[in-house]
């Protein structure tokens, strides 16, 4: 009887696991894979999460890369969407051109989250830009319309490079295109606590050193002037819009950011965060990650 008690509890055991493969099997394990843009740059793509659920597309900003929404694809609550992620031109592993006209005409941006799209077969995903990602979309939707996405999520995100839009830090921006080293990493420093009201532990802070110091110097000094087509993206844009901004940031003048999006497009929806900075995805984690699912899930039902 003992061991026909082992025998059933082992039965038991293995049809519990094999339930479990099952239901882990609908969320894959992260898949890397690069494509190219229309201009041959190399993009860095990652994907993660349910293959099987609504497609979300994350897009970082100035001097990051797919590591910045961690959070995000770690987060319990999101995992049941299809999470993509990608390095941009000049930052993580995508390719890093020379030449100025790669970075400062934003449709090459506009091109780049185009192939992403196709490349992955993502079907009408929702896109979340942080700070410069916000100009991708405006650039996306400007060039290519929105009838491809279900809706976009501009977090903290620079909607135009003007001075009514943008916290001036001369300084910052002049050392981190510096050819001196030590003035050019402490100027990526430097920018880097600019965007944190309470600033990350200490193995997140050197991960995003590391991300910085991996961006093209080429890119930081031809980005500044990137072309951002907002009055044509925003104003034309039709799927629902939400913009989340911290209340604390210190690089985009939120109050001028978001009275410009609202001029473009009425029925933007907004979020602030009392205790973020500049990232409120990984200041806020977990008030984010529920705003982006509920987000997400209105676009899909609506």
């Amino acid at each position: 009887m003992f061991h026909n008690i082992l025998r059933h509890g082992f039965s038991a055991l293995a049809a519990m696991a094999a339930t479990l493969a099952v239901s882990s099997a609908a969320v894959a394990d992260t898949k890397n894979y690069t494509v190219a843009a229309p201009d041959g740059v190399t993009l860095a793509v990652q994907e993660s999460g349910n293959p099987h659920g609504p497609a979300v597309v994350l897009i970082h900003g100035l001097l990051g890369s797919r590591l910045n929404w961690d959070a995000q694809v770690n987060s319990a609550e999101l995992r049941r969407y299809r999470i993509i992620t990608y390095d941009l031109r000049g930052h993580g592993l995508s390719g890093k051109p020379t030449r100025a006209e790669a970075y400062n005409d934003g449709r090459h941006w506009a091109d780049d989250l185009a192939t992403v799209m196709e490349s992955s077969h993502a079907s009408h995903p929702v896109l979340v830009g942080w700070s410069l990602g916000g100009t991708v979309i405006s650039n996306y939707v400007a060039a290519y319309g929105d009838s491809q996405i279900a809706g976009a999520v501009y977090v903290d995100g620079v909607i135009e490079l003007k001075e009514d839009q943008i916290v001036a830090h001369p300084e910052v921006y002049r050392d981190m295109t510096s050819s001196d080293l030590k003035t050019h990493l402490d100027g990526e420093r430097t920018f880097l606590s600019l965007c944190f009201h309470t600033q990350p532990d200490r193995s997140t802070t050197e991960r995003l050193l590391a991300n910085a110091a991996m961006a093209s110097w080429d890119m930081q000094s031809a980005v500044q002037s990137m072309t951002v087509a907002a009055s044509e993206g925003l104003s034309k844009i039709t799927v629902p819009v939400l913009l989340l901004y911290g209340e604390h940031d210190a690089l985009v003048n939120a109050s001028g950011a978001i009275a410009r999006a609202k001029e473009l497009d009425p029925h933007i929806q907004i979020k602030l965060y009392a205790n973020s900075g500049h990232a409120p995805f990984m200041e806020e984690p977990d008030r984010f990650n529920h705003d982006l699912a509920a987000f997400i899930d209105t676009t899909v039902a609506h």
